[in-house]
Formats: structure tokens, sequence, C-alpha cells
């Protein structure tokens, strides 16, 4: 259907539509909602529907395309990603027309040339920092999974990308589902308040069992197809970035946010111990420094049974902060704090970028405030990662300067 003929229904004509109806039948009744350019949403439109496009159509991309439609602003109208059989499946489970799922390493380009309003990116995180500027460069608004990039010209890229969607009118979000959590946001406003006094040390760790297992299938079945490398990517490092960067991205940015601030050097080490496919590490130990010779340890893991935790815990003079991502959020000490449990932060934060990412177009909101903390931890696991790589002390500065580009192995895939 091209947007000319997308037809607009009155807020009279909208108030009788049962919005259950709606969503059981979305691919049908889309008919019957205009579809907004983005230059045209505002507050005064915000109940139009805005056409959000996907790509990457795995597991979790599927599963977040399905909460932009359950927050009910939101029209899923296009996926693209570079297996076939993925992208269809998530157009018959999210009713998108066969003529716009797009496969192969360019479907995100043919994607954009469908003209959505936005796109969500939910793809190899290797392939991040293209995606999002190609989608700045259409013109569209951009939704961003983390980690924003596996390197740091990578890093750079998306940050300039944000600049210019910003400078152009458009909202450029990324996802970190703890930044939206209401007894993080609460604690961590507390503590840089001085609620734990000042700031002496701290530890972040990311630990879990094996990961990735549905994955290593295809590296043991024949890990030299370039197709099964991709479908294997959470093990591979230039695709990934490795563990610390795709996942335990999540301990380090609620460090840094807590911080404010990013390290200045870092030492570590990190090998492949309990995985016996790929060349990712299944543990990492960094001890990072930052600005006042604050020190911060950070450990991870990917093997093993037993324990699962994603935490972070700060110490001040006065009191410490104690996060969890699956737990309690709380302060101790001289002016507690008792945040409770988190409310299923996994999705409940993800629904709160959506619903945050619909109030940024509608209201007119191009400030895009994610992007740069949202690089700041992800350089943080670089890092880190390039410290464990070479088991010797990295300054972020040396970091930066070096520039340093991975390189994933795309040969023998196809463009379209």
């Amino acid at each position: 259907m091209s947007r000319e003929n997308r037809r607009s229904i009155t807020a009279e004509t909208r108030a009788r539509i049962d919005r259950r109806q709606f969503m059981a039948g979305a691919g049908a009744a889309a008919m019957a909602f205009s579809i907004v350019r983005p230059q045209a949403v505002r507050g005064s439109q915000a109940n139009s529907k805005i056409a959000v496009g996907l790509c990457g159509c795995g597991d979790r991309g599927t599963w977040i395309a399905g909460l932009f439609m359950k927050h009910g602003g939101y029209q899923v109208v296009a996926g693209a990603d570079y297996f076939e059989d993925k992208v269809n499946a998530f157009g018959e489970k999210l009713q998108v027309e066969p003529g716009r799922r797009y496969a192969g390493l360019s479907g995100y380009k043919k994607l954009l040339e469908s003209k959505p309003d936005a796109i969500a990116v939910e793809s190899p995180p290797c392939f991040h920092p293209e995606q999002a500027a190609a989608g700045v460069d259409a013109g569209v608004h951009v939704f961003l999974a983390k980690p924003v990039a596996v390197d740091v010209p990578g890093c750079r890229r998306v940050e300039e990308s944000a600049r210019k969607a910003a400078a152009s009118k458009l909202c450029f979000r990324v996802d970190f589902q703890t930044r939206m959590e209401p007894n993080y946001r609460e604690a961590v406003k507390r503590v840089q308040g001085g609620d734990i006094g000042a700031i002496i040390s701290g530890e972040a760790l990311y630990v879990c069992g094996p990961t990735w297992g549905g994955q290593a299938q295809f590296l043991r079945a024949d890990p030299e197809n370039p197709e099964n490398r991709l479908r294997a990517w959470g093990l591979d490092r230039a695709l990934s970035g490795d563990i610390i960067t795709e996942q335990n991205i999540h301990a380090l940015d609620v460090a840094t946010w807590i911080l404010d601030a990013h390290p200045v050097r870092a030492y570590g080490m990190c090998g492949r111990k309990g995985r016996d496919v790929g060349d990712c590490g299944d543990y990492f130990s960094v001890i990072y420094t930052f600005p006042d010779d604050l020190a911060l340890t950070f450990h991870s893991k990917q093997y093993g049974r037993g324990v699962d935790d994603i935490g972070c815990r700060i110490y001040g003079a006065e009191g410490t902060i104690d996060t969890h991502y699956f737990g309690e959020v709380n302060i101790k000490g001289k002016a507690p704090y008792d945040g409770g449990r988190t409310d299923n932060t996994y999705q409940k934060g993800a629904e709160r970028n959506i619903a945050a990412f619909y109030d940024s177009i509608t209201q007119g909101d191009f400030s895009n405030a994610t992007a740069a903390s949202s690089v700041r931890s992800n350089l943080t696991t670089i890092l880190g990662r390039t410290a464990a790589y070479r088991r010797s002390e990295v300054t972020w500065d040396e970091m930066m300067k070096a520039d340093e580009k991975l390189e994933p192995n795309l040969k023998g895939l196809k463009e379209l």
C-alpha cells in the first residue's frame, strides 16, 4: 500500500474501535490508520501509527517488534535479515506482507527504500553502526539495540549518527533497559546527590551459565560455512564484540552511569576454558581505574551452573549502592534507600524505551540523550577487552588513538 493511499480516520471513529480487536487483527486493521512520515509526527497526531521496519529478525528482534505492536502507537511494516527463513518467520508472525520482507546483507537498504518512519536495529552488533547511519541518512528515526558497536570506529560512527539525527530532527534511542527501571533511576540519582558520600571503589559482575548453545550446533556442523558462522554470530568476536561487549555491557553500563565517567585505564585477562567452539572468551577479569584513582573490579563468565547475576556495587565513605538486573536495588548506609526488587527489567525496560521513543517522536524531542552514555559504556567494554586480550595495561587515550577495527569475515555471504 502506498503512503498516498493510506487513509486517516477521525478521533471519533478511532474511539469506536475496540483496541483488543485491533491488536488481534493488526494486519487488516492497519489499513484504517494513517502511518505518518517522521517530519509530520507531532503531539497533535500522537494517535497516528508510526511505521517501523525491523533490521534483524532473529528471536530478540521479532520479540522487540512484538513489543512495538503491543505499545499501540506503531505499525511494524517491514523486516530485513540476512536469512530468508528468519525474515519470513518474522513476517508471518507480525503479518508483514511478503513484498516488504528483505533478505541478504543489503536487505536493510531495500527496507529503507520502502520508506518506513523508523527502524529498530536488532541485527548482530557488528552491523549496528552501518545500519543506524543508513537510517539517519534515509531520514528515519532509529531505535538501536546495545551494544551500539563492536569497536572504536563503530562507536565514533554511532556518536556521529546521533548528532546528525538531532540536527535533522530525528530521534535516535539506545535500548538499555536498566536506565529506564524506576529503582535504578532513583538509586543512581541519590548516589549522585551524595547519599553514599565520597565514592571510594566499586565492583561489577555478569555471571551466568552456558550461553549461545543453540548457535554452537552450526559451528560444530560446518565451521567453514559462511552462513553457519553468521548464524553463530554470538560465538564470533568480530561479529559480536566478544562477551564483555555483547552482554557484559549491562553491568559496566550501570557502573559508568553511577560514576558518570569513563575509565582512564584498565588491566585484565580473559580466556576460553568452558567452551569448545567459536573464538570468544568465556570469562573476563578486569581492573578499571577511573578518575581520582577510583578502582572498579569486573568479572564475567559464561560457563558452569549455580550462579546467575548481573550486578554492580559502588562503595562510598557513607554507604553502598547495590544493584541487580534481576533482583534487589538498594542503598545501605547513612542515607538508606530500599528500592526493592526490579520489575522484570528485561521486558519492562524495553517497553519503557519503546514508549519513550514514541513520545520523543510525537513530541519533537530530538535531544537523543541516550547516545553519548551508551557510547561511553560501549567504549568501556572495549577498553577492558583490549587490556584482557593483551594481558597488559591499556589507557583510554591509547585505545582511542589506536582506533582499532574488528573486521568480520563476511566472505561468501550474499548481498541480496
